[in-house]
Order: structure tokens, then sequence, then C-alpha cells
């Protein structure tokens, strides 16, 4: 029953959007802070060249357009709560038109942030959405309904680029918009909630009260027809982000904030691969929600939510119920659910069965038949399991759900590149993850849910190991602890999930690196880059302490290039503060005195009494770097020669009070630098003979990739490299020789990434290089997609070549 379309209804729709206009808008001048708190720290960290004269050129433009920025955002915000208000809720009429490519790219960044918020807040945003049509009497929201996460995302894009700001920022600084808004809408939506809740406005809901069927579909299993809630699509307000069509510049604009869908890795129109795949597995999810909504009237879960595992959260999907089991609607939105149903009965099967199949596991294990019979009889033993769970299945919707998770265990289950040990511990976690698809409806609906996550996890890092180095391994028994840990907890949902994922993600990163050459490895790798960033902060110390002092330039040239250098390896090899350390330290601040005029004639007889000494120390630091013969030679003449115009006082003077403090501020340089987090330096010298050379390691074991020079990296394919998660398997073919290898490590700094491969090799990989082979295809995820996503496509197969099954 719906509220009718009075004066006090649309007052309290549009006192709604007002509410959620003014919890949102109050996030943006916090959200530019964060902005240029972010920029201010990248314009200080130390990289090469390029890169920082980029982040000073970001902070510069952000800091002289923010305030407008945040202006033009507001006052549009506030203009946008306007044109939503009163408006006659009609769906906009698909036009087809051209598109220019700023539009393109504009819609592909605001549609980024919409999906975001998508993913966050799914349910509380169809909740509000059902509730708002409910008072409005319509079937859709405004296409620029405030409400929609398109439009918040679209405004603050456009006024970006109104106010002068340029995309590729946009670009560089949208995580920090998405972490500093999406928790903001998501907290507006459920405020939003809340208080139509309070004025009585469905306090309950029924999602079957909303179904519609067009066209000549009828019953449960009826086909030729499309299920709608309100006429809506029951994807509509759940997908990750807004679709349409965009081919050769011409698209379909029905919706805000289109996303080209034949948009190429690395173009300027297009995500990066990993954008893609993860279109592709949300599409996956999308399709199962839509099979299931047109035979039930909601997504798997939604409905049995409403009824109450016995320590779970009993909320559906925003509601405190749903109406019951039965099915029936709540009476004019405000009335009292009916029994629920699905009460400790059920719950008490799901138990039974879990515990059932946990001795028949045990049995299979020990028993000493062929691994296949075994798998058959484990995938039968489920599968009648499931039949009888169904049969006490309390409503439409939980028949569904066991009826999806069981079908993609059976995926898994059927899965023969995980050995057959994993294979029935992962089986053993069907009971525990319906337990929580039933209580926790968004299973269905996110990839980051704790259960898919680290059922993707382990799959993806047992997949690529043979039964041999399986069987007994640290791995199965962390998979098994892991298993057991969830057993013994079914009352606390996902919160397990999270925190054996967590656990089993740190085991993973002390299991694949505790081999002695892997170790070796590493210890190698991360002194290279620790030393690099070293040399970068001991020439930005060393650029301040000769700001202000009248050193020729040859001499700068020499301390920033190469004696920086030659202090970080020492720090390195002896300590910062170790004898050999120290004393090189001093040599830099006895060649600016040295270099500077000798007026006097103490300071000229002090000068040839040392100069033997200093050079010597000169030639043994230049030493450290393998600067020897010719090249050593060549430095070694320039400062000569800038020595003998100080001797004649062809240079200028420097107070001796400079010099000291200099010495003094060398001697403690590790107090004034700072860690440079994630930036590390893009100028490794990365090979194996410099790895020798600086640091005194045989580096036969190691096959170095370093970075191309001259190759421009896109940003996509970088951010794509730094995603990677360690324990996954890939093709590498390098040098025209392909290689499985699987992610054993990574850098503090995120420059240096370690692969294996089972037959000893290691490749150390930096990390443009590892974007540009992403990018080029000479590296590839050995699975196009996660665990959970195939079982979730195969079981969808399924059902739709029967879909009868669902239910029967």
């Amino acid at each position: 029953m719906s509220i009718a379309r009075s004066a006090s209804s649309l007052q309290l729709a549009r006192e709604t959007r007002e509410r959620f206009v003014l919890a949102t808008e109050g996030s943006i001048a916090p959200l530019a802070r964060a902005i240029r708190d972010r920029l201010t720290a990248l314009s200080s960290e130390a990289g090469n060249a390029r890169a920082m004269q980029e982040h000073r050129d970001d902070f510069v433009a952000f800091q002289g357009q923010a305030t407008q920025w945040v202006a033009l955002a507001q006052t549009g915000w506030r203009k946008a709560l306007g044109a939503t208000v009163g408006a006659s809720a009609v769906p906009s009429v698909l036009r087809l038109e051209l598109i220019g490519n700023e539009v393109v790219e504009s819609n592909i960044l605001s549609s980024r942030l919409a999906e975001m918020i998508h993913d966050k807040a799914s349910f509380e945003l169809s909740d509000l959405r059902l509730r708002i049509q409910h008072l409005e009497g319509t079937s859709e929201l405004d296409a620029k309904d405030v409400l929609k996460p398109e439009t918040l995302a679209k405004l603050l894009v456009e006024q970006w680029l109104a106010a002068g700001l340029s995309r590729g920022l946009w670009t560089r600084v949208q995580d920090v918009v998405q972490q500093g808004l999406v928790e903001v809408v998501a907290k507006a939506y459920q405020g939003a909630n809340a208080f139509l809740i309070a004025n009585g406005v469905m306090e309950e809901i029924d999602l079957k009260s909303f179904v519609r069927r067009t066209g000549s579909a009828s019953g449960t299993g009826g086909t030729g027809g499309t299920a709608t809630a309100s006429g809506v699509p029951m994807d509509s307000g759940m997908a990750a982000g807004p679709r349409s069509v965009q081919r050769a510049g011409v698209g379909f604009e029905g919706q805000q904030g289109s996303v080209p869908s034949n948009a190429v890795p690395g173009s300027t129109t297009g995500g990066s691969p990993l954008m893609v795949a993860r279109q592709r597995a949300q599409s996956a999810l999308l399709s199962l929600k839509r099979f299931v909504a047109a035979r039930i009237g909601g997504d798997p879960g939604a409905v049995a939510g409403q009824s109450t595992v016995p320590g779970t959260d009993s909320r559906a999907t925003g509601g405190s119920g749903s109406g019951g089991g039965s099915g029936q609607p709540a009476q004019g939105g405000t009335g009292t659910a009916a029994p629920r149903v699905f009460s400790r009965t059920f719950a008490g099967a799901i138990a039974d069965a879990e515990v059932a199949y946990r001795m028949a596991a045990t049995q299979y294990m020990d028993g000493n038949g062929e691994q296949a019979t075994l798998m058959q009889q484990t995938a039968v033993d489920m599968r009648r399991r499931t039949a009888e769970l169904k049969k006490r299945a309390p409503t439409t919707a939980d028949k569904a759900t066991v009826e999806i998770v069981a079908l993609m265990f059976q995926a898994i289950l059927a899965e023969e590149r995980i050995p057959f040990s994993a294979r029935v511990w992962f089986a053993r976690l069907q009971m525990p993850v319906l337990r929580v698809a039933i209580a926790e409806p968004e299973f269905f609906g996110t990839l980051q849910h704790p259960a898919r996550m680290l059922i993707d996890r382990m799959g993806s890092c047992v997949m690529g190991f043979d039964a041999a180095a399986i069987t007994g391994s640290a791995l199965e028994g962390e998979i098994r602890r892991v298993v057991q840990v969830i057993e013994q907890y079914p009352e606390t949902g996902q919160r397990v999930f999270k925190l054996v994922f967590d656990e089993f993600v740190a085991f993973l990163n002390r299991y694949l690196t505790q081999s002695d050459t892997t170790q070796r490895v590493m210890s190698v790798a991360q002194q290279v880059e620790q030393k690099e960033t070293m040399a970068i902060q001991y020439t930005i110390e060393l650029r301040k302490m000769l700001n202000d002092m009248p050193v020729r330039e040859e001499i700068r040239e020499f301390l920033f290039k190469v004696w920086a250098e030659v202090l970080a390896i020492a720090a390195l090899r002896y300590g910062a503060q170790g004898e050999q350390t120290v004393m090189l330290k001093r040599v830099a601040s006895e060649l600016v005195w040295a270099a500077s005029a000798k007026p006097n004639r103490a300071d000229r007889a002090r000068v040839i009494q040392d100069l033997p000494q200093l050079l010597q120390r000169l030639r043994q630091g230049m030493a450290l770097l393998g600067i020897v013969d010719e090249p050593q030679e060549a430095h070694i003449k320039i400062i000569g020669a800038t020595l003998s115009d100080a001797f004649l006082s062809k240079t200028e003077a420097i107070p001796q009070a400079k010099i000291e403090a200099m010495a003094e501020h060398l001697t403690h340089l590790e107090d004034f630098v700072t860690d440079v987090g994630g930036s590390g330096g893009n100028d490794l010298p990365l090979d194996a003979h410099s790895i020798e050379l600086l640091l005194g390691v045989d580096a036969a074991s190691i096959e170095v990739i370093p970075d191309a020079a001259g190759t421009k990296v896109s940003e996509d394919m970088l951010a794509w490299a730094h995603e990677l998660q360690v324990g996954n398997w890939f093709m590498l073919d390098h040098n025209d020789r392909v290689s499985q290898v699987q992610f054993v490590w990574r850098s503090d700094r995120k420059q240096l990434h370690l692969f294996a491969s089972s037959d000893g090799r290691s490749f150390l990989i930096q990390a443009g290089r590892l974007a540009t082979y992403l990018q080029a295809g000479l590296l590839v995820p050995a699975e196009e997609e996660t665990l959970t996503v195939r079982a979730t496509r195969e079981a969808l197969a399924k059902l739709d070549a029967n879909p009868e099954r669902l239910l029967n």
C-alpha cells in the first residue's frame, strides 16, 4: 500500500533531500583540506626530477584554485537540490547523440567515484530509493536526483574542471576524494533512512511487495518477463557503477557518469585491465541478482535476512525485518512484522549439516581410495545435504541462497587445479558461508566481502602448487587452521572471516619468503632501495647546507651526484655512525673548506698539509661506488683545479663558523632526513652488476629486470602493479622464455617486486618495468577470475540452463 502523493508526503521527501544535501555538503571543505595535505606531502617527498616537479606543480595549481572549487561545488550542490525538488521523476528518454572525448573522460572520472559510493552504500541506497518512491508515488528517481551517487560525483568533477583544475590532477588525488567522501555519503544515506523510519515511512521493507512483472512471465519459474521493483530493474541503485553503451564517439546518454564499454587498456578513455576485470566480476554478481530477482522478487538472502540466526544481525536491507518469512507485505509500510519463520530450527539444520559433513570429510581424508572417487563422494554428499536443507528452508529466498551457495561450492570442489587435500578443506567452508550469506545478503553483492576475499586468496595461492608440494606443508596446515577457527565461531558472521583473512595474509608474507635464497634476495633488494632513498635524502640535506654558501658549481655537482651516493653506501655497509661513514661525512665539509679562498698563509699551509689525505679519502669513497681508473681521475682533476683556484684566492671565502656548522650537521645527518614513504625513487641502479658491486653480494641467482630508460609508464598500470597480491601466480614471458611465477614479496617503498619460479629462479622487477610488462601482456595472472567469481559464473550458467532447480 502506497502513501498518497499528498503535500505532506512530498514535503517529507523534500526535507529528506535537504537533510541529505546538508550532510554531504559539509564534507566538501574537509575534502579540499585532505587533498591539500596529500599534495603538500607529495611536494616535499624526494623522487626523480620529473616527479618532483609534477608534485610541485600539482600543489601550486590546487593551492590557487581550491577555494574556488569548494565554493563552486557547494553552490552547485545546493542548486542541484532545487532542480530535484518538485521535479516529476520520469525516467530520462534514451537518446542517441555524439559525445565528445572530454565528456567521456569526465564521465569516467565521476563514474569511478560513484562506483565506490555504490559499493559502500548499495543497501542503504536501495532502501532510501524505495522509501522516496513510496512517498512520491513514482517508479524511479529523476536522472539528476541528488540522492543518486552519480549526481554528486558528476558535480564534483564538473566544478573541479570549472575551477581550472585538470583531469590528471583529479586522477592523482581520487583515492583521497574517495576516502573522504564515501563514508560521509554512506552515513548520509543511513541518516536519511533513519529520518524516514522515525516519521513512519516503511519501517519494514518487503521487496516482494514492490515486484511487478512485464511480458508473459507467470509464476516463480516463468520466463519471458522482467522482474522490477515498482517498475525499476532490481539491480538499479545496487550496481557497482553506472553503465552505458559507447561506440566510435556515439553514446547512449540515459544515465549520468557513463563509462565506455569498449575502453581498451592504456587508452585515454578507458580503465586499466584491473578495472576491466573488476567490471567483469561485478557483472557476474549483477547477473546473479537479476536472475534471482526475476524469480523471487529480491536478492538472494535479502528476504532471508529478515529472520534471525542466533548471534547474527537480523537486519536485511535497511529495515528492522521485512515483513516476516510469510512473504506478506507490512501493511501501509508501518505495520508490525509477521512471525519470523527462520528461527533456531533452520539454524540448527545448518549446524547439523556442518557437523555431519565435517565427520564425512575426515573419513575422505583418511581413506585410501582414488582421489577422483573421493571427490565424487564428497560432491554427492554435499548435494544430498543441500537438498535436505532446501526442504527445511522457511522462505523462497532461503531456498535460493542454499542452492546458489551449493552450486558455487560444487564449482570449487570440481576445480582440479586445487590439490585434493586443500579442496576438502574448502568444501568444509560451505556451511559457514551459507550461514553468512543468509544473515548478510551483501555477500552476493560485493567482491569485498571477507568470506569471498578469504576463499579467493587461499584459492589463488594453492592453484599454482602441485599436490605433492601442498600435502603436509605449512600452507595446508594454515588452511586447516583457518577453516577450523571459522567452524568454532559460527555466531560471529563475517567478523571471523575478516580475522582469519588478515591472519592468512600475514602467514603468506612469512611462508613465501622463508627460504634462505629468498631471504637473501629480499635483503639485497631492500638494501638497494634503502641506499637509493638515503642518497636522495642526503642530496637534499647537502643542498640545504650549501644553499647560502659561495661554493663552486663543480664542487656542488660532485657532492650532490657522487658524494651523496658514497655516504648512502657507507651508511649501509658500516652503519650511519660507523667509523668509516663518519670519516667520509667529514670529507664533505673538508672539501668545501679546501675549495674556498685561502687569503692567508696559515690556511694555505694547512691545505698543502691536508691535501694528500683528502684526495686519498675522496678516492676511497669513489671506490665504494665503483668509480675507479679514468672516471675517478676525471673527478680528481676537476677538484684539483678548483683547489688551485682557491689557493690563489680566485674563489670566494667561507667563514669557518659555517664550515664547522656543516661538519656538525653531517655528523648527525640521519637526524634531519625523513622517510620518503612509498615514493622511493624511480632511478634505482638496479642490475645484477650494481647489486654485487654496491653491496658485495653475489647476485648470480637473481634475474634482475630494471626500469627501461625513457619509457613512460601510465598511472593506471602503476596502480595495478601496486595492487598485486602476494601469493598470486602469474605467467612471466621474459627474454622469450615463459615461466610460471608466484609473487612473493614487495619492498617497503613499493619499488621492487620479487617473483619466484618453481625451478628456483628469482625475478626482481622494478615497479616501472612491472607496470609495462602488465600492460604488454608479458606478465599475466594465471587466473583471469578469482575463485568465487568463477564459481558464481558457473552457478549462474547451471541456473540459466535449469532455472527450476533454484527453488525445487
